[in-house]
C-alpha cells in the first residue's frame, strides 16, 4: 500500500500540469450481500458519500483521478428472529483510469476502503458465540469500480457501480461451509464540480 501511494504522487505530480481538482457528493444505494447467509435476506439502503477528487490528464482523452471520500454504506438484514440494520462509515480512495471523449466519460479502477465506525440498530438477537453476519466487520475492504458520466463544463454528472471483492465479515471462527460472506455492493450517483488549475 506504502509503494502504491508513493507512485501515486510521483505521477500526479509529474502531470500537475494538466491537472484538475474537484469536489463531489451524491446518493448511494447500499448493501451487504454475499453466500451462506441462509434464511436471511439483505435489502439496500440509501446513504450518501461526498469528498475530493484530482483528475491528472496522461496521454489524449486518458487520465488518471484519485478521490477521497467519506461514504455511508451497509444493509438491511431480516430473517425469522427479527431485523437489523448496519450503518458502516469508511474512507475511500479509489483510484480510478478515466477516459473522456466530448461530454461523455467512462471511469473503472480499484478502491481501497478504511472502516472508521459502524453503527448498528434493530431487534435481531445474536448468538452469544458471535455467528451469522451481524457480530463484526473487517477494518480493509477492496472494491472494484466502474462508472459513466457527463462533463458539462465544471459540472460532472456520473454513476458508479463498487463491487466489493474481498468479506468483510469478521466473525472470527469463519470455518464452515455455512458461514456468511458478506462483500459490499454500492450503486452511487453524484454530481461533481471540478476547477481548473489555469
Amino acid at each position: 500500500m506504502k509503494h502504491v501511494l508513493i507512485f501515486l504522487t510521483a505521477l500526479l505530480l509529474a502531470t500537475s500540469a494538466h491537472a484538475q481538482f474537484g469536489i463531489k457528493a451524491g446518493v448511494n444505494a447500499a448493501v451487504l450481500d454475499g453466500d451462506n447467509l441462509g434464511s436471511t435476506s439483505t435489502t439496500y439502503k440509501t446513504y450518501y458519500h461526498a469528498g475530493v477528487f484530482y483528475e491528472a490528464e496522461l496521454i489524449g482523452p486518458v487520465s488518471i483521478q484519485p478521490e477521497l471520500l467519506y461514504s455511508l454504506q451497509g444493509s438491511s438484514f431480516k430473517d425469522a428472529v427479527g431485523n437489523y440494520d448496519a450503518k458502516l462509515h469508511y474512507l475511500n480512495l479509489p483510484v480510478l483510469a478515466k477516459v473522456t471523449v466530448g461530454p461523455v466519460f467512462v471511469e473503472a479502477g480499484p478502491q481501497f476502503g478504511l472502516l472508521l465506525r459502524k453503527d448498528a440498530s434493530g431487534d435481531l438477537n445474536v448468538s452469544s458465540s458471535g455467528n451469522g453476519p451481524y457480530s463484526g466487520y473487517k477494518r480493509g475492504d477492496l472494491s472494484l469500480c466502474a462508472g459513466a458520466g457527463l462533463k458539462l463544463g465544471n459540472l460532472l454528472l456520473g454513476g458508479r457501480f463498487n463491487a466489493g471483492v474481498n468479506d468483510i465479515n469478521d466473525v472470527k471462527n469463519l470455518s464452515g461451509a455455512n458461514d456468511s460472506r458478506l462483500r459490499n455492493r454500492v450503486i452511487q450517483a453524484y454530481v461533481a464540480l471540478q476547477f481548473d488549475n489555469d
